[in-house]
């Protein structure tokens, strides 16, 4: 089976068209015409990719966008005729990992689908290579897992490659910029303060799983790094 996407879009001419052009380049496909559909279709089939429409009835976007993180970690690229920097930051505090903007052509879909599933798997095998351990805390590229001790914390796409960048070199410090670069595609560069938002959750999120300490500091005025004395 292979690569499975959920189009979720009201306007069912641009939903025809992103699916023929998806099916074409090998993915399967999932349409959902509203909100309540896709968490519906989510829920059954947990596909890896999903394209959320921001403007949509019943239950809009960003609705169902903290609904989905709720239920897993697809990787998630909201589309919207909104174009301001602001509506883009909103959309990421809400979960998702990249953001086009209408008009947009299908070559270019299809590109940020492949950078996101580049980062959703940067390891690609499941040898201990892929495996990264760290005190209580285990980071498994393989499956996009982070777990402290036995229990799982449950990561979104973006907050891994964040937490996976910084636990790779324990007391490195990485300003938001290069946090930034690295978590999201070249061509989609926001406001550095979306990097905040993102490493509050994480810590939350390994805070919630059990982590008796944290593991992320903060170098105030600059960035973030993994504390150099969890190394091991």
């Amino acid at each position: 089976m292979g690569i499975q996407v959920l189009i979720v879009e009201d306007e069912a001419k641009i939903a025809s068209l992103m699916e023929s052009y998806l099916r074409t380049e090998g993915y399967e496909v999932l349409t959902a015409g509203d909100g309540i559909d896709a968490v519906r279709l989510y829920s059954r089939s947990k596909p890896e990719i999903v394209i959320l429409d921001w403007m949509m009835p019943n239950l809009n976007g960003l609705d169902t966008c903290r609904k989905l993180r709720q239920l897993g970690s697809p990787g998630i690229i909201m589309v919207t005729a909104k174009s301001e920097e602001s509506d883009k930051i909103v959309g990421l505090e809400m979960g998702a990992d990249d953001y086009l903007t209408k008009p947009f052509s299908l070559r270019e879909l299809g590109a940020r689908i492949r950078s996101l599933l580049r980062r959703m798997n940067p390891g690609g095998n499941d040898d201990a290579a892929s495996v990264l351990r760290r005190g209580e805390l285990v980071i498994r590229e393989d499956g996009l897992q982070a777990f402290v001790g036995d229990r799982e914390a449950h990561l979104t796409p973006t907050e891994f490659k964040l937490l996976h960048l910084l636990a790779s070199k324990p007391g490195r410090v990485y300003s938001r910029m290069q946090l930034l670069r690295h978590a999201f595609a070249d061509e989609f560069i926001v406001d550095e303060r979306i990097v905040d938002s993102h490493i509050s959750k994480l810590r939350r999120k390994l805070e919630n799983a059990g982590q008796p300490y944290d593991y992320i500091q903060t170098v105030y005025g600059f960035g973030y790094r993994f504390g150099a004395e969890h190394e091991n």
